[in-house]
């Protein structure tokens, strides 16, 4: 997963762009960039670590214009170094610079045809390079003509036409304005919004509707499915679908983990999605063990509290903090391998020993992927004190990798992956541990928007909107194993 947002203002938008960026931080802490557009001339500063850091005032000063993009990353594909840090840029045709969420499926077969077919030279192992191309050589088959919306549209259906997975773009076209636009399946989140400055309005993008929240921007609505918005700079806005006739599947790991609690995606409150998951979680608890004996309920903070705080009410039992947690490390799910991921669940939470001493605590989690903060988590309970230790997932078990967006590991590193619940049980030393259904995980959240029909759930089903190849699944397997990570970090 990545943050990506796109401002076309009245004055000066780098420092908008930055404080967007900084609400968008969740989504990728590896390395973050911007690039404006002042006159001819575009402006751009990238590197790796997070926006805070990346960002000093003297970079802040040369970022002029006031039509630009911003992006943060955490690596799915490619490596963690900072040459893969966005937004990309090429010169031909027009200028184009670009920033992408997601993840492609056919990303090497793409590279095979930019060199042979295209002409087109791929410095990285990154896909947002690949989709940068595809999009430049979609628009010089068209520069023939006076480039007009139309061209640039049919240009953004030739990229429908040839990438696969899920993406969602923005893109700066030098002389033209912000080009912006979403996978025909909508598997990523990108959201439109607006505000009027007395002087004209004002048009933004972003992969959260809390971008547009702290920037004063009202939210329209959703980019649709396969459909690309052209933001111009005299301020008008041009829209088009340029894919058709493909389900409308969203992930819903998004409302699960990766958006904030105070963003939309598609119509559907994250944060009551989540007050409906504990509810869902906690009618399997009564049918599984009515006469249950837990105490209390203590979430693992942060992305669980919602869901922990309705699961309380609807059992009737008390939610405690258990845990504090040291706001200034970051998200163990995104941390680079599995070594770090473990020294910095200690470095994250602390146990108040108060909550836990001789009482049959319930921790609730959004999620489970490889286990090992669950265990540690577990054990710090039983270290405080804890009787017994049962345990909740917001979410179903994650059995598969998810190959659109979100660096799940290689399934042999996912704790459920070709194990029973009761073996993840063992593994974690849980006295109990119980999973949300995935019809109840698509209920809660469909319940927010009832044209949701549909969601990509591929890490829980294994079932994947975009087919997959036979050998994608295990060349990524190899690709996120951790020690494959270790070695392309050492060699960078």
């Amino acid at each position: 997963m990545c943050g990506i947002i796109g401002i076309v203002g009245k004055s000066e938008v780098a420092s908008a762009l930055y404080d967007g960026l900084t609400v968008l931080q969740h989504r990728g802490q590896d390395a973050a960039g911007i690039a404006t557009v002042e006159g001819e001339r575009l402006r751009l500063h990238k590197g790796a670590g997070l926006v805070r850091d990346v960002f000093q005032p003297e970079n802040m000063l040369k970022l002029r214009g006031r039509i630009g993009i911003g992006h943060c990353r955490y690596p799915t594909a490619g490596s963690e170094s900072s040459a893969e840090a966005q937004p990309f840029y090429v010169n031909s045709p027009y200028g184009i610079a670009l920033a992408h969420n997601g993840n492609l499926v056919n990303t090497e077969a793409l590279r095979r045809e930019m060199y042979e077919g295209d002409r087109r030279h791929i410095n990285t192992d990154s896909d947002s390079e690949v989709l940068l191309n595809i999009f430049a050589h979609e628009l010089q088959i068209q520069e023939r003509h006076a480039l007009t919306p139309d061209h640039i549209f049919k240009a953004v259906a030739g990229v429908h036409e040839r990438a696969r997975g899920g993406y969602a773009i923005v893109s700066l076209l030098l002389g033209y304005g912000i080009v912006a636009f979403r996978d025909p399946y909508g598997i990523r989140p990108l959201v439109l919004g607006e505000r009027d400055t007395g002087e004209g309005k004002e048009y933004a993008v972003a992969s959260e509707s809390v971008a547009l929240d702290i920037l004063g921007f009202t939210r329209l609505r959703d980019v649709a499915p396969g459909e690309a918005v052209l933001l111009t700079l005299d301020g008008k806005l041009f829209s088009r679908h340029c894919a058709e006739g493909y389900p409308h599947a969203p992930c819903i790991f998004e409302y699960v983990y990766l958006a904030r609690p105070d963003s939309m995606i598609e119509d559907v409150s994250v944060y009551k999605a989540r007050l409906r998951m504990g509810e869902r979680l906690a009618a399997k608890i009564q049918r599984l063990r009515p006469d249950h004996d837990i105490d209390s309920v203590i979430p693992i903070p942060d992305t669980a509290r919602t869901a922990a705080s309705s699961l309380a009410a609807a059992l009737g039992l008390p939610m405690r903090e258990g845990f504090v947690k040291n706001r200034y490390i970051g998200r163990t799910f995104i941390m680079p391998g599995q070594s770090e991921r473990v020294k910095s669940v200690r470095r994250k939470l602390n146990a108040i020993e108060l909550e836990f001493r001789n009482k049959n605590v319930l921790l609730v989690d959004d999620s489970i992927v490889r286990g090992t903060t669950s265990k540690q988590i577990i054990q710090m309970a039983r270290d405080a004190g804890a009787k017994k230790v049962y345990f909740a997932s917001a979410a179903p078990p994650v059995r598969f990798p998810n190959v659109y967006g979100i660096d799940m590991p290689a399934p042999g590193e996912l704790v459920a992956h070709d194990r029973s619940d009761a073996q993840v049980q063992a593994l974690i030393g849980a006295d109990w541990l119980v999973y949300q259904d995935l019809d109840d995980l698509v209920a809660a959240v469909a319940d927010g928007n009832e044209k949701l029909t549909r969601f990509d759930t591929s890490c829980f089903s294994g079932e994947y909107v975009t087919g997959v190849e036979p050998t994608y699944l295990s060349d990524l397997e190899f690709a996120r194993s951790d020690a494959a990570k270790s070695q392309r970090r050492q060699a960078s």
